[in-house]
């Protein structure tokens, strides 16, 4: 079995070079994205449509309901449950999406032995500057706004008195996804936010008000999925802060940063991987499996 995983930045073209590539080399699809997950969000997370999908297996699309939590340790079980479908019916795995910390938990593996339940008792801003005052190392390379990775680096602390550098280095993570092979799509960034402001017409045309009026009348606000681009806007523009037109130029800005950080993380996270224009990568990714079949 060949693995491979498809990376890139949102509107980058992963979803419909996934299918493509599925389609010609016997592959199930796991999907890497943090909103697919959940069921009802449809527009707002882009997933493929049933259609779209066709006669391809897919694992980590409709998963949850939106009130249910998804965290990276569910997505990692959900990867060996994907693999091991994988291996019994004889497929090859791609894995694809734009959540690159689920990818790189999969590659590095979890800390092992912190309560991850474990949230923040004081206030955010503190906690950050207490643990950059005992590992200014680790922390230089966490946002203050990263409100995920500080709790996580609070949970440490606090269990165990070691600050997280010291805590990584006694309890070593232990990879899940070894030998796994990374592509990227690169787009200049003139063409990537054309392709953002697009997709952002699109989604509004298809119904996206509709849906997230769905979706707060069944869920309400409070999951965390509910504060996602294309949600969290719409939200705003039922609340009369906005206008229609305001709605589209937030969404496309508020998702031009978010492919902006994604791309910055890939860079920095993922150096091992093959970058390239969306067709040309086509190519590096069939060679590779043809390569590995012969």
């Amino acid at each position: 079995m060949k693995e491979i995983a498809i990376i890139g930045s949102t509107a980058s073209g992963k979803t419909a070079l996934s299918l493509q590539i599925a389609s010609i080399t016997n592959s199930i699809i796991l999907s890497l994205d943090s909103l697919c997950v959940y069921k009802d969000i449809e527009i707002a997370s882009a997933k493929p449509t049933l259609e779209e999908r066709g006669d391809i297996v897919h694992f980590g699309i409709d998963e949850v309901f939106p009130n249910v939590d998804f965290d990276v340790i569910k997505f990692i079980e959900l990867y060996k449950k994907t693999k091991d479908y994988a291996l019994k019916n004889g497929k090859n795995l791609i894995i694809v999406g734009g959540t690159g910390f689920y990818l790189k938990a999969l590659i590095e593996g979890l800390s092992q032995g912190v309560d991850s339940k474990i949230k923040l008792d004081i206030p955010q801003y503190e906690a950050y500057e207490l643990l950059y005052s005992v590992d200014k190392e680790y922390m230089q390379k966490i946002e203050k706004n990263d409100r995920y990775r500080i709790e996580k680096a609070y949970a440490i602390y606090k269990q165990t008195d070691l600050s997280p550098t010291s805590y990584f280095e006694k309890n070593p993570k232990i990879p899940v996804a070894k030998d796994l092979k990374i592509f990227e799509i690169l787009w200049p960034k003139d063409e990537l936010k054309k392709r953002i402001a697009q997709r952002t017409r699109i989604m509004i045309k298809s119904g996206l008000i509709d849906e997230v009026i769905f979706l707060e009348k069944t869920y309400t606000r409070e999951p965390n999925c509910m504060s996602s681009i294309g949600i969290v806007e719409t939200l705003e523009y039922l609340d009369g802060k906005l206008s229609k037109t305001a709605l589209e130029e937030k969404i496309s800005a508020n998702t031009i940063k978010l492919a902006k950080r994604q791309n910055t993380f890939n860079k920095s996270q993922f150096t091992d991987k093959i970058s390239n224009n969306l067709e040309d990568l086509n190519s590096d990714i069939l060679k590779y499996f043809s390569i590995q079949s012969t």
